[in-house]
């Protein structure tokens, strides 16, 4: 876990705790709306849909698809520097919402718009699990 010293770690907040705390028990949780059924993330208060605060947490399959993506070669800062060159995605869940990651697990050039994917956690400290995402075998 050293070799995350210096990134830009998450504060978890009242509306991001959950989530937090999911990803440090290897489970990828978004947010569901009692009322009209809308799938959503990131974390909020109230359903973006209907407006209503009747929202609980939920277990996403942690299945999606890169909706798009780029590949950083320039680190950000020192912290980086062994990442690169990474990719940064936008992933779009089977639930639905999108949320932006890392493809790990692959050459950089070997992602693909559309490529399935399915979510790992890497751990940066006691607290704080990362999702990432890994490609699925071509069926």
């Amino acid at each position: 876990m050293e070799e995350h010293i210096g990134k830009n770690f998450p504060e978890p907040t009242v509306e991001t705790e959950k989530f937090w705390q999911g990803c440090r028990k290897r489970e990828l949780l978004i947010q569901q709306c009692n009322e009209c059924g809308h799938y959503q993330f990131y974390p909020r208060i109230m359903c973006t849909d209907c407006m209503s605060r009747n929202i609980d947490w939920m277990s996403a399959t942690g299945r999606g698809k890169v909706k798009t993506y780029t590949i950083i070669y320039r680190a950000i800062s020192k912290a980086y520097a062994k990442d690169v060159p990474y990719v940064v995605a936008i992933i779009e869940l089977e639930e639905g919402p999108s949320l932006m990651s890392n493809v790990v697990g692959c050459k950089p050039e070997e992602v693909k718009v559309g490529q399935e994917v399915m979510v790992t956690f890497e751990d940066w400290s006691e607290e704080i699990s990362i999702p990432k995402f890994t490609p699925l075998p071509l069926s």
